[in-house]
């Protein structure tokens, strides 16, 4: 038996694991929230954007994911560009009930078309460094779900393809070094990272509140020699009155 096999079986079944994940591509916009009319990318990855990645990967019920830290592996390079896009979302309800009516409606794009400048990041790498949690469905021991993540992991095994941001920015992933073997990361590049920089307000998790509705909490977000870490707890609603989605934490009445 290998030292990695001893080490595996005497893990606890009910201790949170570590993953860890490498994710590259040649575009990248983590969307700021109160900027919502163009697009304006946070200089680096948030952790929604990548539970997101690692979900593509693999996810079930019986698990959820904690995004503990993620290194940015090349200096933050902007660019900048105006796309076609369309002013009103199309609400599927109103399409159904407009061709039952049959009253000749007929929706136009070029009429609902509208022109946005997006800012975003340009040849992207990062490392993202998670824990895999139990939920309440879980029944099976996790490290069993942490050995089918590392298998697709290794194999370029996903549900769906991985997106920084917008679908149209794909992520290419693979394990730890695999950005560098791949030659998309150099000495060069960790060299141009600068020591301290602040980023703001930034999302730490939705709380899922009955009725459909969410509650959106979050943290104050610096990147540290590249590297942004994610407490454990957001801020308190006191702290960030004002942000979208933000209107103090769900009473206990409210989640129950």
């Amino acid at each position: 038996m290998t030292r990695e096999q001893t080490r595996r079986r005497g893990e606890r079944a009910d201790r949170p694991l570590h993953v860890e994940v490498e994710a590259w591509g040649p575009l990248a916009c983590f969307t700021r929230p109160e900027l919502k009319v163009e697009r304006v990318s946070y200089p680096t990855m948030t952790p929604s954007a990548a539970r997101g990645v690692l979900e593509a990967i693999f996810w079930k019920p019986e698990m959820t994911y904690r995004v503990e830290r993620i290194e940015q592996l090349k200096p933050v390079r902007w660019t900048r560009f105006r796309r076609n896009e369309v002013n009103n979302s199309i609400i599927t309800k109103n399409a159904y009930e407009s061709l039952r009516a049959n009253n000749g409606y007929r929706y136009d794009v070029v009429e609902d078309r509208g022109q946005r400048v997006t800012v975003a990041l340009s040849d992207v790498a990062y490392r993202i460094h998670a824990t895999i949690h139990a939920t309440d469905r879980c029944t099976a021991p996790l490290p069993k779900y942490r050995d089918q993540f590392d298998r697709r992991l290794a194999r370029g095994a996903c549900y769906e393809q991985p997106h920084f941001g917008c679908r149209e920015f794909a992520a290419f992933f693979g394990p730890r070094g695999s950005a560098e073997e791949a030659s998309v990361v150099t000495a060069a590049d960790q060299a141009g990272i600068p020591p301290i920089d602040e980023v703001g307000l930034m999302l730490h998790h939705i709380e899922y509140l009955p009725k459909g509705k969410e509650r959106y909490h979050w943290f104050r977000a610096s990147l540290e020699h590249g590297v942004l870490h994610v407490p454990d707890r957001p801020l308190a609603p006191a702290e960030v009155s004002g942000m979208p989605g933000a209107e103090g934490r769900a009473s206990a009445e409210e989640v129950a």
